[in-house]
């Protein structure tokens, strides 16, 4: 019964991970060949410190987005603040992971009921849960698909 089934028993491991330094054309590769939309970014310690997607990618490929701008007297007055756009400067600029890497993640333990970790995944609107250890080092991932694979194994 999902309800009470833990992460642990559905998360996939072990755990493929990139460092900050790593080429982007690495991480790229790791992504395609394994066929995943996100990879944990570690440091030294193997802590989990940040991740790089498929949508840090494609902001990367589609250039910068200025944003809607008028026209008044001959100058360009942009609606959105061009501070932001040092992000996506670096982002279309960058080489490595640390370039495009978000800090944001979401993590959480093995031993989260698999119901909470579900809770988690649609709160945050993300599409998996890095899961961690008590020195917070990835022991796994779990996805979207795979708690829609423990509904699936679920008697009725």
């Amino acid at each position: 019964m999902v309800s009470q089934a833990i992460v642990k028993d559905f998360m996939s491991s072990p755990v493929i991970t990139v460092l900050p330094a790593t080429a982007l054309k690495e991480a790229v590769q790791l992504l395609s060949e394994n066929h995943f939309s996100g990879l944990p970014v570690v440091n030294e310690q193997e802590q989990l410190i940040g991740e790089i997607t498929e949508q840090d990618l494609m902001v990367r490929e589609s250039g910068i987005d200025a944003g809607p701008y008028v026209l008044l007297l001959d100058s360009v007055i942009y609606l959105r603040n061009p501070l932001n756009w040092d992000k996506q400067v670096h982002q279309v600029l960058g080489n490595t992971v640390k370039d495009l890497m978000r800090r944001d993640t979401h993590s959480c333990k093995e031993t989260l009921p698999l119901a909470k970790a579900a809770a988690m995944l649609n709160a945050r609107e993300t599409q998996r849960l890095f899961v961690i250890d008590a020195q917070q080092r990835p022991v796994g991932i779990l996805t979207r698909g795979d708690v829609i694979r423990a509904l699936a194994k679920e008697e009725p």
